[in-house]
């Protein structure tokens, strides 16, 4: 959507985290018109999974026609986020603009959660967004129009937003309450400190990683995002501050009718985000035959399982016929199922011919642990239930490799095939 103004032409931005993704959509969008962008991030070399540098972001940015400043920046570190914020100052004469979109995320339980998941977690998110903040300050009160603008939820304090990820939601709720505090702390300076968050899912590289492809064809793109982002940071910061935006929102009160060039795959329902009133049912796993609808592996036959004397073994008769080289080749992980107050099964699908083992003994290893209700596992197989759905809503529990887990997608929508 063409939103572009040229209001923020010779504007500085500085954006965290913006090799890739939100942050990187964002970067292009402000580029567009006009603006200085700083792509404050640790990616310098080429992630294994993960597509995007600061500096091919840099070549992107200045082919939208903006002019890019490429740091390395680990915003955890002090000391190396105030020398970006001092080449920032020396290369375009100050900061008029901060998006503090880094941020890390672990979707655990307590017990799941290391210390150092959770250090890392607050340290990125509450830590990182916040000392952004404070070394930004400075320049911001010397700058045009100035805005703080966070990739942060609203505070919504609910047990649905908590209970199966404490130490996430603390650590991304620490974020909005800096919104909450410097907006009206910073107010007398005319600086405006808002917070933005997506209505669905954002199609983005680490989403992909997370969820796979039923996740980024139930998302919208980033430039959903871009867009509102742009309509917050053009906005008078006298004026408009201490606001929690959705996406949607934003587009929707300047006229915005039709979402559908956002999606990233059109008709397919969308998979809403954490935190917000409108997903509470969602999570709480009561939509998930509605999401089943637009699953393109969704079974034909519902009952064909549930009329099984054992539906969970009924389904597993059905993954062993699965197991086939491609399969081991393209998953290559072994799998350990939790079926709560029924057998635990082992799937092999690395070594030799693959293998299923029923009743299997507590002390074989595997790569990763899946727990399930048997009837939540049945649902998951025969596609009645999203896979992300069913993680983020607390139905599915993975311990181990979280990467290995989404693997799976593709076993189980050969599985839906049969059943």
């Amino acid at each position: 959507m063409a939103l572009n103004t040229g209001k923020l032409v010779g504007r500085t931005a500085f954006i965290s985290g913006a090799s890739r993704g939100i942050g990187k959509a964002i970067a292009l969008k402000l580029a567009k018109d006009g603006a200085n962008v700083v792509i404050a991030a640790k990616t310098a070399t080429p992630h294994a999974k993960l597509p995007g540098t600061i500096y091919t972001a840099a070549k992107e940015i200045e082919a939208a026609g903006g002019k890019a400043l490429p740091c390395i920046v680990d915003i955890r570190d002090e000391e190396s986020v105030q020398k970006a914020v001092e080449e920032t100052v020396r290369t375009f004469g100050g900061v008029d603009i901060l998006v503090n979109n880094a941020s890390a995320i672990s979707l655990t339980g307590t017990l799941d959660t290391p210390m150092k998941k959770y250090d890392l977690m607050n340290s990125v998110n509450a830590r990182g967004t916040y000392l952004c903040s404070r070394v930004c300050l400075p320049y911001l009160k010397q700058g045009k129009n100035p805005h703080i603008l966070n990739i942060a939820p609203p505070l919504n304090m609910k047990h649905v937003w908590f209970k199966n990820h404490t130490a996430y939601t603390m650590a991304k709720y620490g974020m909005s309450m800096c919104v909450l505090g410097m907006a009206e702390e910073f107010k007398p300076d005319g600086i405006a400190v808002n917070a933005l968050w997506p209505m669905t899912g954002i199609a983005t590289a680490a989403v992909e990683m997370l969820g796979g492809e039923d996740l980024m064809n139930a998302s919208r793109k980033p430039e959903i995002m871009s867009d509102a982002a742009y309509v917050i940071l053009t906005k008078n910061s006298r004026s408009y501050t201490g606001n929690f935006d959705v996406d949607e929102d934003v587009l929707k009160a300047i006229g915005v009718k039709d979402f559908d060039e956002y999606a990233w795959v059109k008709g397919v329902p969308l998979m809403p985000d954490y935190f917000l009133d409108s997903a509470e049912e969602f999570f709480s796993g009561n939509l998930a035959k509605k999401m089943a609808k637009g699953n393109k592996g969704a079974i034909k036959n519902e009952d064909s399982a549930a009329s099984a004397s054992d539906p969970v073994d009924a389904v597993f008769d059905k993954v062993e016929t699965q197991i086939t080289p491609d399969i081991i080749k393209s998953i290559n992980s072994t799998y350990r199922f939790v079926i709560k107050g029924g057998r635990e099964y082992v799937l092999d699908l690395k070594n030799g011919e693959g293998s299923l083992l029923r009743d299997a003994p507590a002390d074989l290893d595997t790569k990763t642990t899946l727990i399930m209700a048997p009837d939540d596992f049945v649902k998951l197989f025969q596609g009645k239930l999203n896979s992300m759905q069913a993680f983020m809503g607390g139905k599915l529990k993975i311990k181990g490799d979280m990467g290995g887990a989404m693997k799976l997608e593709k076993l189980m929508k050969k599985v839906q095939s049969k059943l």
